[in-house]
């Protein structure tokens, strides 16, 4: 399974955006086995974990920042991972990227795997 991110673009400061999430290539497999994250990567800085959800669906992980702005869900029908992006601010201007968390969102270590093409989100006026 390989994936890739979709539905960044330029927005306000306070503004919102839905990132999605999705198979590159048609497989007999779907998103709903696997805990799926987002990650971004801010302009000159290091990858940062931002959301992941477990393959039970329950208590996602959400980092700091962007706990009670941010909201990450399924579409199993769709076969989709959307990020909800709410009052976005400035510092969330990055690439964001989703991926397979091979740990099931532990959250000492995402880790994420499976990742594809990211998505530019820029906040700005």
């Amino acid at each position: 399974v390989q994936l890739q991110a979709s539905g960044g673009g330029l927005v306000q400061p306070g503004g919102s955006l839905r990132l999605s999430c999705v198979q590159s290539s048609v497989t007999f497999d779907t998103l709903d086995n696997y805990a799926i994250g987002w990650f971004r990567q801010p302009p000159r800085k290091e990858r940062e974990g931002v959301a992941c959800i477990p393959r039970s669906d329950e208590n996602p992980y959400y980092r700091y920042s962007v706990k009670g702005r941010f909201q990450i869900s399924r579409d199993n029908a769709k076969d989709t991972v959307y990020l909800q992006m709410n009052n976005l601010k400035p510092e969330d201007t990055a690439v964001y990227y989703c991926g397979i968390s091979v740990t099931d969102c532990a959250r000492d270590d995402l880790g994420f795997d499976s990742w594809g093409a990211g998505t530019l989100v820029t906040v700005s006026s």
